[in-house]
C-alpha cells in the first residue's frame, strides 16, 4: 500500500493537482476551494491542536519536534494554541522542505523533468490511465514524470475523496506562517535527495512498486488508509501510530518493506542530525516533518534523546 508518508514531493505535485478540476462533473473528487476571510476567520476562532509536539532541550535552549501531515482537511490547517505558543517561542522554523522557496522550487521542477525514470510495462500504464481518469487528471499531464511519482500523484489525488488534500498541507501552512512571521525558514533536506529516495534501483523493482500502489488504490486500500492516519493524526492519538506497523497493510512486500526503510530509517538520522545543528548553532528551533518520523526506535525523538536532548512529549487537550 502507498501510504502517506510517501508524500514529502506534495507541494509540488500542486500544479498537477490544479488541473484536475473538472467542471461540474460529480464523478470527480471534490477539489481544494479557494479559503474566504469569513472561512479562514473561523478556522482560525475554532483552531484546534493536531499532530504530535514534544519538547527538546539542551544547552539552556528549548526547540520543538512536531509531526505533521503531508495531505489534510481545510479546518485543520490552523495551528491550535499549543503548537501555536511552540512556533513563538522558537526563531527557526525547519521542514523538510521549504517549497515557498524558488530555488527548491525549481531545482524540484528540474528534476522531476530531468529523469523519466524506468519504463514499466505497457498493462501497468493502462492501469494507471484508468486510476488518472478517476479522479479525472488528464494522464498526460503525469507524462513527463517517472513512474514512482506518476503512481504517488495518483494516490494523492485519491485521497481527495476523503476530503483530504495537499492544498491543506500541514507542511506547506507551517511554511507560509514562518514567512509570513519573518523567521528563518530552513530545508532539512534538498530537494535532489527526496527525488534519490522515491526512484527505485531498477526496472523490476519500479513496476513492483507501481503494481503494488495500483493493487492499493484499485482495492480500496490506499483510500482507507490515508481515511484511517489522517484521523489518527486530527486526534493526537499517539498510542494509534505507535502500533502503525501492525495496521497499515504497508509492509506486505518486498517493494513497500523497501520503501519503509527508505522513507525513515535512511532518512531520519540526517533530519536528526540537521536539527542537532541548528540548535546547537544557537538556533530555537521548530522542526515539523512528516509524523512517522517520530516513532519507533529510529524517531526523531528517540534520536535526538541519544545526542543528549532532555525529550518530553506534550501531550493535547483533545477534549473539545
Amino acid at each position: 500500500m502507498l501510504n502517506t508518508i510517501r508524500i514529502g514531493l506534495l507541494t509540488l505535485l500542486l500544479a498537477i493537482a490544479s488541473s484536475a478540476r473538472a467542471g461540474d462533473k460529480p464523478v470527480c473528487p471534490p477539489v481544494a476551494e479557494k479559503p474566504t476571510p469569513e472561512s479562514v476567520q473561523a478556522g482560525v476562532r475554532n483552531a484546534r491542536d493536531h499532530g504530535f509536539l514534544w519538547r527538546i532541550s539542551k544547552e539552556g535552549r528549548t526547540s520543538f519536534l512536531y509531526g505533521t501531515i503531508h495531505v489534510a482537511r481545510f479546518d485543520w490547517m490552523f495551528p491550535g494554541p499549543r503548537v501555536t505558543q511552540a512556533l513563538q517561542a522558537t526563531d527557526t522554523l525547519a521542514l523538510e522542505l521549504d517549497m515557498l522557496d524558488a530555488d527548491i522550487q525549481g531545482r524540484m521542477s528540474r528534476g522531476m523533468s530531468s529523469h523519466a525514470g524506468f519504463a514499466v510495462p505497457g498493462p501497468l500504464v493502462e492501469r494507471m490511465r484508468k486510476q488518472a481518469e478517476a479522479v479525472c487528471i488528464p494522464f498526460a499531464a503525469l507524462a513527463s514524470l517517472s513512474p514512482e511519482l506518476q503512481i504517488t500523484t495518483l494516490t494523492l489525488m485519491d485521497g481527495r475523496w476523503e476530503g483530504l488534500d495537499p492544498a491543506y498541507a500541514i507542511d506547506a501552512v507551517l511554511a507560509g506562517i514562518g514567512h509570513g512571521t519573518n523567521k528563518n525558514v530552513v530545508s532539512l533536506e534538498t530537494p535532489e535527495s527526496q527525488l534519490q529516495m522515491l526512484q527505485m534501483s531498477g526496472a523490476e523493482e519500479t513496476a513492483a512498486f507501481v503494481a503494488d500502489g495500483l493493487d492499493d488504490l484499485e482495492t480500496g486500500r490506499a483510500r482507507k488508509s490515508f481515511s484511517r492516519i489522517a484521523r489518527v493524526w486530527a486526534d493526537g492519538d499517539f498510542d494509534e501510530l505507535s502500533n502503525y506497523e501492525k495496521w497499515c497493510e504497508c509492509l506486505d512486500t518486498d517493494s513497500e518493506r523497501e520503501m519503509m526503510r527508505r522513507l525513515l530509517d535512511e532518512r531520519n538520522p540526517t533530519l536528526a542530525e540537521r536539527i542537532d545543528a541548528l540548535h546547537a548553532g544557537g538556533k530555537r528551533v521548530f522542526a515539523a516533518v512528516g509524523s512517522l518520523h517520530m516513532f519507533g526506535p529510529t524517531g526523531l525523538p528517540t534520536l535526538l534523546g541519544k545526542r543528549g536532548y532532555r525529550v518530553e512529549r506534550i501531550v493535547f487537550n483533545t477534549k473539545y
